[in-house]
């Protein structure tokens, strides 16, 4: 037990650190590019904080644990949502902009739904993986399209958020400039396959707890792996609501949430030439709750286009309530 949990705590801060310093180099690289600030914090940023989630489901799905990948991906939607935004509005009320309603929101219930559509039967195929990757790419063009009508103090306001974060300034000589673009392009290369270690780790470790534990790899995907493959997001979340900078992380947060179905479980389900068979609480109770959870939203992010401290307050102990049924129903 002891040697398990070491192994998952050890895969998850590798995990962490390594989709850190993956997101730092290729949002410098992307500017290096010409990609512009708000394309990048909106793909890149949004992708990039997904990978512990692909990095978990493609190792879990090649080692046969695709329950795990699955939990994990509906876990992880719910964390973002009732936990994570919960928690932001919670400290303080929160202000959503225009561009979220319109695009992320709508595009966020729909892939849920999709998601469960696909998962209906039970089993999700390569082609089923390749209509969400498809999907995946429609909304990064939709992404992009939209990126380049928003207004200018939008824009700016991703330059600036981008550019503190990640830190894709200028570097005006020529020399320089080079030299940091291939040390960030090491660090994307080197986080991603740090990122894969810690994935192995952590699923190895939570796997080996399930084992012991008698629980399903269902449950520890949708509790303890999600939690963790969350924390790049919940950490980000925190620290920008403190800072007062919370728009772009919302958005990304969202944007993540998204990815997370179309493109990190659609690759996911492309990985095993059998496809991922779910158990039936996934498809019955845990990822009707993540869609419940994601239509949720629609009402209380129109209604004014904030979300208050109460409505926080209750998001997070909704899921405080979710995390206790899923104790008390499957264990």
């Amino acid at each position: 037990m002891v040697v398990n949990a070491l192994w998952f705590l050890a895969g998850l801060a590798v995990l962490i650190a390594g989709a850190e310093v993956m997101v730092r180099g290729g949002a410098v690289v992307a500017a290096r590019l010409g990609i512009s600030p708000i394309i990048i914090g909106l793909t890149v940023v949004s992708i990039g904080t997904s990978m512990p989630e692909l990095a978990v489901g493609v190792v879990s799905a090649a080692d046969g644990s695709g329950a795990l990948a699955v939990g994990n991906i509906a876990g992880t939607n719910v964390v973002n949502i009732l936990l994570i935004l919960g928690l932001s509005a919670l400290l303080v009320p929160l202000a959503l902009q225009l561009r979220t309603n319109r695009l992320e929101l709508p595009m966020m219930a729909a892939a849920a739904l999709l998601f469960w559509a696909l998962a209906a039967d039970g089993r999700l195929s390569r082609l089923d993986g390749a209509i969400l990757v498809t999907a995946a790419v429609g909304y990064t063009a939709a992404v992009i399209w939209s990126a380049r009508r928003e207004s200018r103090s939008v824009a700016e306001e991703f330059a600036a958020e981008v550019a503190t974060e990640y830190s894709t300034g200028p570097i005006p000589v020529e020399v320089e400039a080079r030299r940091s673009t291939m040390i960030h392009v090491g660090m994307t290369v080197g986080g991603i396959i740090v990122v894969v270690i810690g994935a192995d780790w952590l699923v190895d470790g939570a796997v080996g707890m399930a084992r012991q534990f008698g629980v399903s790899d269902a449950l520890i995907g949708l509790t303890v792996v999600a939690i963790g493959t969350s924390a790049p997001e919940l950490v980000t979340t925190v620290m920008t609501t403190i800072r007062g900078d919370r728009d772009i992380a919302i958005g990304n947060l969202i944007g993540s949430s998204i990815y997370n179905i179309l493109l990190i479980l659609g690759v996911t389900c492309l990985v095993p030439a059998q496809g991922l068979e779910l158990p039936s609480s996934l498809v019955t109770i845990d990822i009707p709750i993540m869609v419940g959870v994601a239509l949720l939203c629609i009402p209380i992010f129109m209604t004014g286009r904030r979300v208050s401290r109460l409505e926080g307050g209750l998001m997070v102990s909704a899921y405080a309530g979710y995390l206790t049924f899923l104790l008390i129903t499957q264990t």
